[in-house]
């Protein structure tokens, strides 16, 4: 036994002081030795380092009451504590119920606050989050939320801002990174050489950057993401040092960034604003209206949100009033910021605040069920607590009893509830790492587990002080034999109050559960213009110092097609420059001209643009509406053409789009419309479809391309084959985010998914816990009016009489908790309102459909204890009276 107790202490101690302890207790034990022994050792030491008597453990807990008021304390709450678990080994059933209901209630209140606490109310990771903004230039005038910055106007306002105190710079763009053991396609963070000097961030090994390496002509270096060094590295500190070919150009590894949320995007590697080839080129860093930089800033000290907000605006004002033509009043330019933290949980903010309503609710449900359960025990103890009172007890007294007993299976109720937490964090962090980068320091901590142990406690005590004990007035009545069975109308009035609100909050959480579920059922039905069934898609994202001429990445497009389409099994195959609803693809959009159109004092169209090959409609299942697809006759030096989609047709183009010729130039080149292809779900199915226009690959060449394959069979069979025809035409191109339109289209949908499952768990779990408390206060009420019950059937009462009496109680109870619950499931659908889809967040069909399950619940709950009184003997009922 000392040898399992000695493994809890360290091995030098173990290895100094272990044999020694054990030759002495056997020495004064013997073989008899035991954890009691063991405890007596312990104690006695204790005893003698305080200069008092030696004796043992438990006699000094059962130490005289006369001993002292500390000793007094301790040793009434270790009886009461040993008399509370002898209590419940005679009772497990009453044990196991409370114990499994609060570990539930607790452990999924643990697990939301886990998150919430790691999303939305920790402070940033960063040294200066507190101070961190973000800035944002929105269109109004053309509905853009923010079409990022330009390089010029980030340095104007770091040097005309007066409220910041560093402004800094961040785009992000997949390079291919070769020098290891096989090519890879790395996504790569541009970003200003004070750019996590502004964030407070250092290096976990190494260093970030520093202004040298911003300057022109400086050797490129590279600083790798916690999460990219771990997964492809292992972890290992010496990577620092290593050099790596990254755009023809030998790259350094200087630095290894620690383990935090990366924001805006999740990057591997990040590289200063010289090193990137095309922010460093020719045209981007000279040219105002080249925007698309994100940009963040860092508060001065004592400088405020309000006052940075105005300290922008002035110098936006300035800059419109220097460049006009950069920034045209019909566009309604304007600057703002908001704090990095908001902006970081924007929108995982209604999703986890609505789980959060949701558990809490759930947390007051197991509280009524439990006390519903402790009062029902109550009533068979009160033959006990009245024998306790005879003999002096205080109200007090019993008072304390009862906290013990409560606080004890609470926590054990929140230790359990810790496993549950645990075992469905998993689950919650995948759903918040859907909204948000933060979902990386959701843990488990001391911070949950106090939040786990304060509600554990609390629960105990409100569960505790809840239960009515009897008064002396009822001592003669409680004491004789088969006291409690007549007891009076109280604990029924308290406990029917209980299930009430059970049912009230039953009804607001099947709400709100309903209406995740029938938006889902409505985002599974919207038709996403194209078919899934059986394709293939992949990105190539072309090396860019091997395929920078449009000539080389056309011809190894067209190359790939070729032996693509020699895949046995292949039907259709294609190349695009987007794959729909996948989540990666970043819309470049156009002002447009229309021929013949005027232009003064009307709205121009605005459309995103993207490219295509021959074939690729067909691969995809996208309609071709009007017109003709383009073939490999369109392609240079035959004149450009173009497709749009029903959208662009429809507001801009009228009734007879084809023929009709559309500039991106100003005018001075003209590209006619030859067809027209149904709408498609772009960018999320929740979302309209955006305004198109299809150009062919031949005329528009982008390296960043997504092979598309309709295929026979299986999809996911032609990964090898796609692969293979990527590697002989290049050996060192990655092919990455290989996947069907099935799983594209399913990862679309998870997060409303998971977040209508695990509402729904939580509502069913309410649900089950109300019908058992429904069912337990009927069968309660039963048992105390089973004399009633039994003299009206004496006197000629049927039993279907008796049957419906029982069910119109518990009807009732049902009722009126769906009357009250109403107003909570209209509370609770304006925090959803930003959540469903579809359907409005008060959808009567909802509501009405809830109150239908709840109601249905409630009458079999009820109806199993009215068939029980309907089937009681009146002569065993008279007799027992």
């Amino acid at each position: 036994m000392l040898r399992v107790f000695l493994r809890a202490y360290p091995k030098k101690f173990r290895e100094r002081h272990g044999e020694e302890l054990l030759r002495l207790c056997h020495e004064v034990y013997g073989d008899g030795f035991s954890v009691g022994a063991m405890g007596d050792l312990l104690w006695n030491g204790l005893m003698e380092r305080l200069g008092r008597a030696p004796g043992s453990f438990g006699e000094w807990l059962e130490r005289p009451v006369r001993e002292g008021r500390g000793e007094r304390l301790v040793g009434m709450v270790w009886n009461d504590a040993r008399h509370a678990v002898r209590g419940f080994r005679a009772n497990p059933g009453f044990a196991c119920a409370v114990l499994l209901t609060l570990a539930l209630g607790i452990g999924a209140n643990t697990a939301l606050f886990s998150v919430v606490d790691a999303v939305l109310l920790r402070p940033l990771p960063y040294a200066n989050g507190p101070r961190l903004v973000h800035l944002l230039q929105p269109a109004q005038g053309a509905g853009v939320e923010d079409v990022g910055f330009s390089p010029l106007e980030v340095q104007d306002y770091r040097t005309q801002s007066r409220a910041l105190d560093a402004v800094v710079e961040y785009h992000s763009m997949p390079f291919t990174l070769l020098g290891g053991a096989e090519a890879q396609r790395v996504q790569t963070g541009v970003v200003s050489a004070g750019f996590f000097d502004a964030f407070g961030v250092r290096a976990l090994h190494g260093r970030t950057f520093v202004p040298a390496d911003e300057e022109q002509g400086a050797m490129p270096v590279l600083v790798l993401s916690f999460e990219y060094w771990q997964r492809v590295y292992r972890g290992d500190p010496g990577i620092v040092g290593k050099s790596f070919t990254m755009n023809d150009r030998s790259h350094l590894v200087v630095g290894v960034l620690p383990p935090m949320p990366q924001y805006p995007g999740v990057n591997d590697v990040y590289m200063p604003t010289t090193a990137c080839p095309f922010r460093n080129g020719a045209h981007w860093p000279h040219d105002r209206t080249a925007r698309g930089l994100t940009v963040f800033g860092r508060l001065r000290p004592g400088a405020s949100l309000q006052s940075a907000q105005a300290d922008l605006a002035a110098v936006a004002s300035r800059l419109r009033g220097e460049y006009p033509a950069a920034y045209p009043a019909s566009e309604g330019y304007q600057t703002r910021a908001a704090l990095l933290r908001d902006e970081l949980t924007r929108h995982a903010r209604p999703t986890l605040l609505a789980l959060l309503a949701t558990t809490a609710f759930l947390l007051v449900i197991v509280c009524a069920n439990v006390a519903n359960l402790t009062m029902a025990r109550l009533v068979r103890r009160e033959h006990e607590m009245a024998v306790r009172t005879a003999l002096g007890a205080t109200r007090a007294r019993l008072v304390q009893q009862l906290l013990t007993e409560n606080l004890i299976l609470a926590l054990a109720g929140g230790a359990l509830g810790l496993l549950v937490a645990r075992w469905g964090l998993d689950g919650l962090a995948a759903l918040a790492e859907r909204f948000t980068t933060r979902a990386t320091e959701i843990r488990l901590d001391g911070r949950v587990l106090a939040f786990a142990a304060g509600m554990s406690l609390f629960t105990g005590l409100l569960l505790g002080c809840l239960p009515a004990l009897p008064r002396r007035a009822s001592l003669a009545s409680d004491l004789k034999e088969g006291a409690g069975a007549t007891a009076g109308h109280g604990p029924l009035r308290a406990r029917s109050a209980l299930i009430v609100a059970q049912v009230a909050i039953s009804f607001a959480l099947l709400t709100g559960a309903g209406l995740m579920l029938r938006s889902l059922f409505k985002l599974q039905q919207v038709a996403v213009g194209f078919d899934v069934g059986n394709v293939l898609t992949a990105r190539v994202d072309l090396n860019w110092t091997r395929y920078r001429e449009g000539e080389k990445s056309g011809a190894f497009a067209d190359a790939l097609l070729r032996k693509l389409r020699e895949m046995p099994g292949a039907l259709a195959v294609g190349i695009g420059g987007s794959v729909p609803l996948d989540g990666n693809s970043n819309p470049f959009g156009l002002n447009l001209r229309i021929e013949g159109r005027a232009e003064e004092g009307t709205a121009q169209p605005h459309a995103e643009i993207d490219t295509f090959t021959p074939g690729y409609f067909r691969a995809m299942g996208i309609p071709l509406l009007l017109g003709r697809d383009a073939g490999e006759a369109d392609r240079p030096p035959a004149p450009q053409v173009a497709l749009v989609n029903q959208s662009f047709a429809r507001h801009w183009l009228g009734p007879d789009p084809i023929g009709k010729r559309l500039s991106a130039d100003g005018g001075k080149t003209w590209v006619p419309v030859v067809g027209v292809v149904a709408d498609i779900k772009q960018h999320g199915l929740e979302k309209e479809p955006a305004d198109e226009i299809w150009s062919p690959l031949a005329f528009s060449p982008n390296r960043d391309m997504r092979v598309i394959v309709r295929s026979r069979a299986a999809p996911l069979s032609l990964e090898r084959a796609v692969r293979e025809a990527v590697r002989e035409l290049d050996p060192d191109q990655p092919v990455t985010e290989v996947k069907t339109l099935e799983q594209v289209r399913a990862d679309a949908l998870s997060p409303p998914r998971l977040t209508a499952f695990l509402l729904g768990a939580f509502a069913l779990l309410a649900l089950g816990i109300t019908a058992a408390g429904i069912g337990g206060v009927i069968a309660w009420s039963v048992g105390q009016r089973t004399q009633e019950i039994g003299i009206r059937m004496a006197l000629g009462a049927e039993p279907s009489a008796v049957l419906r009496m029982i069910l119109r109680q518990g009807m009732a109870l049902i009722a009126l908790g769906l009357a009250l619950g109403l107003l909570g499931g209209l509370a609770l659908s304006r925090v959803m309102a930003g959540l469903v889809f579809g359907i409005a967040a008060r959808d009567p069909v909802t509501f009405l459909a809830g109150a239908a399950v709840l109601t249905a619940v409630g009458a079999l709950a009820c109806l199993v204890p009215a068939r029980r009184a309907a089937e009681v003997d009146p002569m065993i009922a008279l007799r027992s009276a």
